[in-house]
């Protein structure tokens, strides 16, 4: 809560509201159409082709790379922080994790989803079942595929989502995007994003009195919040 009423935004009349109100419009509408167009630019990038035969463990034993589009042309890939020394997944992606969508819609589009992480199946699937998760996901422990495609680097693991696209047998990686470049998949920071506290952290922009604390020090696992 506000430390005093003072740092409350000003009391304003309905008319008030509107006109201020259709004035962000205006710039949150730029907002759209300037992410339109970056999308548009990531259509177009180029793609590199993945020419490795990785092998996957998954519910229904080994799978090779081309079984994760399960016979749709697109994949998304959730490099979720899960490396095999840890005792559960990274709780960053699981609020990432928790805002997936249902994957009929992604399926319409000729899309699959599925998580990948270097934890061995068994502890992935004690994990998954803990957060109550459906999401394919998938063990590439005993390969090279994180190393690969920089989810695991020198200086540890690194969470992010790959997008490929497949042309018949053939696999090509056409995007990546990491740290804060995750936040566009999952609903509850956009969410927060429209609320006058915001997400209370101590990096936005707010009036003063506002509660905030640092980043990534509050977000729990969905199972840990105290009521």
């Amino acid at each position: 809560m506000p430390s005093n009423k003072s740092s409350l935004p000003p009391v304003a009349s309905l008319e008030e509201w509107e006109a201020a109100l259709s004035q962000l419009l205006i710039k949150e509408k730029e907002h759209t159409r300037a992410r339109d167009a970056l999308s548009a630019e990531r259509r177009k990038l180029p793609m590199v082709k993945m020419e490795k035969p990785y092998v996957f463990q998954g519910d229904e034993g080994s799978v090779s790379f081309l079984d994760l589009f399960a016979g749709r042309r697109q994949l998304i890939v959730y490099h979720f922080m899960f490396p095999p020394d840890w005792k559960a997944g990274c709780d960053g992606c699981s609020w990432v994790a928790d805002a997936m969508t249902h994957p009929a819609h992604l399926h319409a589009r000729d899309t699959s989803l599925v998580m990948m992480s270097r934890a061995p199946l068994e502890k992935i699937n004690q994990y998954k079942t803990r957060m109550g998760w459906t999401i394919p996901w998938y063990s590439s422990y005993g390969s090279d595929f994180n190393e690969d495609v920089g989810a695991t680097t020198e200086e540890g693991e690194r969470h992010g989502a790959s997008v490929l696209l497949r042309d018949g047998n053939d696999i090509y990686r056409t995007y990546f995007t990491g740290a804060r470049g995750v936040e566009y998949l999952g609903s509850h920071w956009t969410y927060l994003d429209l609320t006058p506290f915001g997400r209370q952290e101590t990096w936005e922009d707010s009036p003063e009195g506002w509660p905030q604390t640092k980043p990534y020090v509050w977000n729990r696992r969905h199972d840990e919040y105290d009521d």
